[in-house]
């Protein structure tokens, strides 16, 4: 098998991914009224990478071929995709939704930056232990609510930084320093997993090759289980905190150019 039949056979169309992403934009547009705001392309981008993430090859090597696949898989779900969708939310959308009574209760839980911050990094440390990443690898519900969890929770996370509320964000000090610490913990994760043990997650060691594509990886791409765990490591801690270093930069290239800065910088 060559590169171009393992990218055109290995998509994974699950009905559930492509129903559950058509929902969302579904419901997006439709509180927008069907009216496509200038903010509303970060939204579709967000739901564009998720599917992608989902059902494209990389879905199919992560599950049962690469571990470093699963990385950048990972790194989309926790990294791109929750900013996207926040970038993507009018502050209106947001408002309305927060003026619900229950709505406004998580929010002001849920928005302290010590939890979010716990929360969004805590999920990601506790599904890279091996007892539970090996337990979603060999169980798709278990897989599934891996997924959900980390939606979820990194939205949790980049909330106090990306909300589309200002006055939920935290001060651009304040952002930063909260950036740079989950840079510093996603490092640390990665670094780990790049010089842990090879056999940290069996299932890549001797996977069952439904797809006969073995040859492919272990010996044209040359991926062998300890290159490709290595790899996966490094995804987490370079490209990773190259996104945690953006946010960073444009979160004070933002307060340069408002007017009043000084006084907000610590605020």
């Amino acid at each position: 098998m060559t590169g171009w039949q393992l990218f055109v056979s290995a998509w994974d169309w699950d009905p559930t991914v492509i129903a559950g992403c058509a929902v969302l934009l579904l419901a997006y547009f439709a509180s927008l009224r069907f009216q496509f705001s200038k903010v509303a392309w970060y939204f579709v981008a967000g739901i564009t990478v998720l599917l992608l993430a989902l059902v494209s090859p990389l879905d199919t090597l992560g599950d049962s071929y690469l571990f470093s696949a699963h990385m950048l898989q990972h790194i989309l779900l926790i990294l791109i995709v929750p900013p996207l969708l926040l970038m993507g939310m009018p502050p209106e959308l947001a408002q309305r939704i927060l003026r619900h009574p229950f709505a406004g209760r998580v929010e002001r839980v849920l928005s302290k930056p010590v939890l979010a911050w716990t929360l969004g990094i805590g999920t990601m440390w506790l599904w890279h232990w091996p007892p539970l990443y090996n337990a979603a690898l060999a169980n798709e519900s278990i897989h599934i609510g891996e997924h959900l969890m980390f939606l979820v929770t990194a939205t949790i996370f980049w909330w106090p930084v990306l909300s589309p509320i200002e006055e939920s964000r935290l001060a651009p000090l304040g952002a930063v320093i909260y950036v740079f610490g989950g840079c510093v913990a996603h490092s640390v994760l990665a670094i780990l997993l790049t010089f842990a043990p090879l056999g940290l997650y069996p299932a890549y060691l001797q996977p069952a090759d439904t797809l006969n594509i073995l040859p492919l990886l272990r010996g044209r791409w040359g991926l062998t289980p300890r290159d490709d765990q290595q790899w996966g490591g490094l995804l987490m801690w370079v490209p990773a905190c190259l996104v945690y270093l953006s946010v960073m930069l444009a979160t004070l290239t933002h307060w340069y150019r408002t007017p009043g800065r000084d006084a907000s910088y610590a605020k």
